[in-house]
Parts: C-alpha cells; structure tokens; sequence
C-alpha cells in the first residue's frame, strides 16, 4: 500500500513544484536547473561511489565487516537515480543522500527498524571458534612449471 502511495503522491508533487517554480522563474531556467542538477548529480555521484568501493575494499582487506559501506553504496547508488529522475523533490532527496552524515543517520535509522535474517546452507550452527587441527593433506603431488597441467587445454 505504502509504495502504491508513494508513486501517487511523488509524480503529483514533482508536478505541482514545476508548475509553481516554473511560473516563478520560467520554463527555460527551470528546465536548465533540471538538467544540470542531473549532470551535477552523474558527476558527485561517480566520485562518492569510487570513494565507498575504495572503503568496502578496505574493510573486506582488514576482514572487517563491510555492511555499512555496502549499504551506503546502495544509498548513492539510489540517490543517483533520483538525480537522474527530473523533479525538484527526487533531486532534493538525491542531494540529500550524498551528504555522508545523511547517510549515516539513514544506516543507522535502517538497522535499527529492519530486521535482518541469516540463511545458512549448514544444518548446525557455525562457530567461528571451531578448529580445523584434524584437516590433514594425505596425497599431494609437486608440479613443475614445465610440466603440463591436467586442468588446461592445449589443443590436444
């Protein structure tokens, strides 16, 4: 029900705001703010979204959970297409969610309404504490550089 009312009420009043500020300041300079909102937008968007994969490649390098920047990925990612979208409020909202702290008040406000289910293709429960000192390697052949590898296909 909520996003059926939401594209309701968005196009209405994407409307009713070019209407009142196209009658303020005219059709050409409201047309031209539209647009260089979206180029402005293409180009912020780029770069936070460069910024983020730097930091998600970070966190996963330091085996640290990336959850935060992977949603703030999707965020800019979504304020991307709204600022693709031509309407003052979807811009106004894209804007909005380029700003870091935005941002970060979103992820909060989002972890702490959704609740988040783990699927494990395990029947028991994992432990990170589990010990793997009865894995043992009982065959293993060396393989030099010049031999052929089973694995690739020379045209034999």
């Amino acid at each position: 029900m909520w996003l059926l009312l939401l594209f309701i009420v968005v196009p209405v009043l994407e409307i009713w705001l070019f209407i009142i500020i196209g009658g303020a300041i005219g059709t050409y300079i409201t047309l031209l703010i539209i647009l260089l909102t979206a180029i402005l937008g293409t180009f912020l968007v780029k770069a936070q979204g460069i910024y983020v994969l730097k930091e998600i490649q970070g966190k996963l390098n330091e085996l640290k959970n990336p959850t935060e920047p992977i949603v703030h990925g999707a965020m800019i990612l979504f304020a991307g297409a709204l600022l693709l979208t031509p309407g003052f409020f979807t811009d106004s909202v894209g804007f909005l969610l380029l700003i870091p702290g935005v941002r970060s008040v979103t992820f909060s406000w989002l972890k702490n309404n959704l609740k988040f289910i783990s699927l494990s293709s395990e029947s028991k429960p994992h432990s990170s504490t589990q010990s793997y000192t009865d894995i043992e390697i009982t065959d293993y052949k060396e393989v030099r550089p010049e031999e052929k590898s089973p694995w690739t296909n020379n045209g034999d």
